[in-house]
């Protein structure tokens, strides 16, 4: 293990920033793509849009409730062997679900099996990453998460074709297959040791200060709304322009649109990040009120430029809120909290991942078309957008300092030493 008394800002960290860029497409560039499934399962199953869509919800939420896990393991035994072993879960439960028979063999076979492997394999990593960079941190994560813009260009159009020539049990074979790769990314993991580590105790104590710390929980809260408003177009969005006598490729490649404007918004939000004085938070509260109004708007769209325009425009905005929303985190707690901080966020921020999508499948149900699934969908995100002001230093000119290790310790609940108050965080 490699030690240090700062992160490096480098060396290795870019051998975890290309682990971290695999992993993101091996994750959530599958889910983000995992609406070229939706059709053919409802098909298939002959189940309605509501009960289809908790297979992506499950492993969204199941990825993100079981993150603390993954940390607390990360903590004891290194990233390397924790993500290891995500990778082989997450091919397995692929594997399975090209036998389902039924709704609920994929439920258990992706969204509790793979999601399983994913808890133990995205969370360690971002948490890995932000131990090793400081001044670059918001570029070096914008640079990790475009694997789920490029990979979500070439995902639902090779998914569609793998489903055309292969049929859909065929498609999650060769799916499986690619998750095997992230075995090879979880070598990639050379844990850190900084200096502070010894400074904020073992996960118990650090997971009781973050839930006596307010700015963190309001933090949460507003990456939770956010959640269940942006997975939506993922799901849903080529059901959408089915509705609207769309064929199956093209809408699949609308997706491919949205990608790669993604991945542009994703390369230049970390940028700015790091460039533009003052808190990360408000470039976060930007992003997520423009990914929230593009939302809003889609079922205003009929024209196919239109819809294009809102694809690039809500593609954008939320691939430049990811890499910001992960930057704030160690703002906040610290880098020796992060893989604590950053497993508990995940896990409660689950609950918008396992009712965004089906939310918006019951709405599609009760009313006959998306209108109102992309309307509440983009509310969410504005309501997230207005919790985010609330933070500390919000309207400061001067960037947030990260929080002192020795500031942060806790004995025990209740037993908290205060941050001092030109940190920004002690009036909480």
């Amino acid at each position: 293990m490699a030690s240090r008394a700062e992160p490096p800002d480098g060396g290795w960290g870019w051998m975890v920033v290309l682990s971290a860029f695999f992993q993101a497409a091996l994750v959530f560039g599958v889910l983000r793509s995992f609406g070229v499934f939706f059709v053919e399962f409802v098909a298939a199953f002959e189940e309605q849009a509501a009960r289809v869509s908790w297979i992506a919800s499950i492993g969204i939420a199941v990825q993100q409730f079981g993150s603390p896990i993954g940390s607390a393991l990360s903590t004891k035994l290194g990233p390397r062997p924790v993500v290891m072993t995500g990778g082989i879960l997450a091919a397995l439960g692929m594997l399975l679900a090209s036998f389902a028979t039924s709704l609920t063999h994929l439920y258990l076979s992706i969204g509790l099996l793979s999601g399983s492997g994913w808890a133990l394999t995205f969370t360690p990593t971002l948490a890995c990453l932000s131990r090793y960079f400081s001044k670059r941190r918001s570029l070096a994560t914008g640079l990790a998460l475009t694997g789920v813009g490029l990979s979500s260009f070439v995902f639902a159009p090779l998914f569609q074709w793998l489903i055309s020539n292969y049929a859909w049990r065929g498609a999650l074979l060769l799916v499986s297959a690619l998750s095997l790769h992230l075995v090879a990314c979880g070598a990639l993991l050379r844990p850190l040791s900084l200096t502070e580590d010894t400074a904020v105790g073992g996960p118990s104590a650090q997971i009781a200060s973050l839930l006596h710390h307010g700015p963190f929980l309001r933090y949460t809260v507003a990456l939770t709304l956010i959640n269940t408003g942006y997975f939506v177009p993922y799901v849903h969005l080529v059901a959408h322009l089915q509705d609207l006598s769309w064929d199956p490729l093209p809408a699949a490649f609308l997706l491919s649109v949205a990608a790669i404007s993604d991945l542009v918004g994703r390369v230049a939000s970390g940028w700015l990040g790091d460039a533009v004085p003052g808190p990360v938070a408000r470039l976060l509260m930007l992003w997520t009120t423009l990914t929230g109004v593009s939302l809003a708007l889609f079922p205003a769209a009929q024209a196919p430029t239109t819809l294009v325009v809102l694809a690039v425009a809500y593609g954008f905005t939320s691939g430049a809120l990811t890499p910001v929303a992960f930057s704030v985190l160690p703002e906040l707690v610290g880098t020796g909290r992060i893989y604590c901080g950053l497993g508990l966020v995940q896990m409660i921020e689950s609950i918008g991942g396992l009712l965004g999508a089906p939310l918006s499948g019951y709405l599609r149900d009760v009313t006959g078309n998306y209108t109102a699934s992309f309307v509440v969908a983009g509310a969410f995100l504005l309501a997230g957008s207005g919790v985010l002001v609330t933070l500390p230093r919000f309207f400061s000119c001067r960037p947030a300092a990260t929080p002192r290790a020795q500031n942060l310790v806790i004995e025990a609940p209740g037993t908290k030493i205060p941050l001092p108050k030109e940190e920004g965080l002690g009036e909480d």
